[in-house]
């Protein structure tokens, strides 16, 4: 079983700065693609960034040079710089990440979730 624990939400300012982790644990042999996803309150829950295997990143519209993604292979963690922040980044932030359990070439991959951080912006 793979379990993701994420920390670094919390209560913060306009304009300020929070920084979000995900750290996998459990039964890894590779980690695919990583996201981080965001549901605000009565709101469906959207893609904020990707990072896949490579290091090639994807951003939300919205939050495009405010938000930075980024990896740490060796820790399977990943991680969010959020600066510039604004009101509307208010959600709780989940992380996903699609991992492969098996070195054998045919085993496929599953993604998994962490349990929510929220993150709250005030004007």
């Amino acid at each position: 079983q793979v379990q993701l624990v994420e920390s670094g939400g919390g209560l913060v300012q306009a304009g300020g700065s929070l920084r979000l982790s995900c750290a996998a644990s459990g039964s890894i042999f590779s980690i695919n693609a990583m996201d981080w996803y965001r549901q605000a309150p009565g709101k469906q829950r959207e893609l904020v960034a990707t990072i896949t295997s490579s290091d090639s990143t994807n951003y939300e519209d919205s939050v495009k040079g405010r938000f930075t993604i980024s990896r740490d292979n060796a820790k399977n963690t990943v991680n969010l710089q959020m600066n510039s922040l604004k009101p509307e980044d208010t959600a709780v932030y989940y992380c996903r990440m699609v991992v492969r359990i098996s070195p054998r070439i045919s085993s496929p991959m599953y993604q998994y979730w962490g349990q929510g951080t929220q993150v709250t912006v005030s004007s």
